[in-house]
């Protein structure tokens, strides 16, 4: 994939996805032919009730499901031609993560949690080890390194989720429910950090929320309901001084 500076290649696109759970009676149409692109830069609210499919479409996004019909196409590439050792590749190599429950190794030093994708990537040592202590500079954790997580607050845990997913240097990162267990001032220091990713290192985000005012800091709010999407708007993002 060699579309990463070409600004006219969808990040993402997908085009008339259905995806179908079980069969008979048990049959569920999680998504009924939907159409989404997001391009580069883009910072984009992911939203909707229970049920509605918003779920089902991140995890084909982020290449943790396949779809039942219609294609899938990340820089252009049909990821429905992919095997599995390649989107596994691709998850590692373009692809960053970011979950309401932190999803940090308990036992282990902020540093080491933040290295760990680049261990999986086969980086050496002393690089790993220099790239996860800028990752966590650039989050604010600097001094932090060897704490473990029950060592930290809440937000200073999902900023070392943040470097951790963001020391791979990710064309996309999808953040499902970031806030979600945190309290409103630290959930406007994790949305500032968010938006100085996305308008400084021009990282796009896709961020799955249920929470309007976290919605309200991106540019582009996409609404899910019974499959389908609702409305997918633009939005002029709120910004918090201080």
């Amino acid at each position: 994939m060699n579309a990463r500076s070409r600004p006219d290649v969808p990040v993402i696109q997908l085009e008339r996805v259905r995806k179908v759970y079980g069969e008979g009676e048990g049959r569920v149409e999680a998504l009924k032919g939907i159409d989404l692109r997001l391009d580069p830069g883009e910072f984009v609210a992911v939203m909707g009730p229970s049920g509605s499919g918003k779920s089902t479409c991140m995890n084909i996004l982020g290449t943790l499901d396949t779809p039942t019909t219609g294609v899938y196409r990340f820089l252009g590439v049909p990821v429905g031609t992919m095997s599995a050792d390649q989107r596994a590749l691709l998850r590692r190599t373009y692809l960053g993560f970011v979950f309401q429950g932190f999803n940090l190794l308990s036992r282990t030093t902020a540093l080491e949690n933040v290295e760990l994708p680049l261990v999986y990537r086969g980086v050496p040592k002393a690089e790993r080890r220099e790239r996860a202590r800028r990752a966590l500079r650039e989050v604010g954790l600097e001094g932090r390194e060897r704490h473990v997580p029950n060592q930290l607050s809440g937000g200073q845990q999902q900023r070392v989720a943040i470097a951790r997913a963001i020391v791979s240097q990710p064309q996309v990162l999808f953040a499902d429910e970031p806030t979600g267990n945190l309290d409103t001032a630290t959930s406007i220091e994790i949305m500032k950090l968010l938006t100085r990713l996305n308008e400084e290192r021009g990282i796009t985000i896709a961020m799955v929320t249920h929470e309007p005012d976290i919605a309200e800091w991106t540019r582009r709010i996409v609404r899910f309901r019974d499959g389908r999407i609702e409305s997918d708007e633009s939005n002029e993002p709120v910004r918090h001084t201080g």
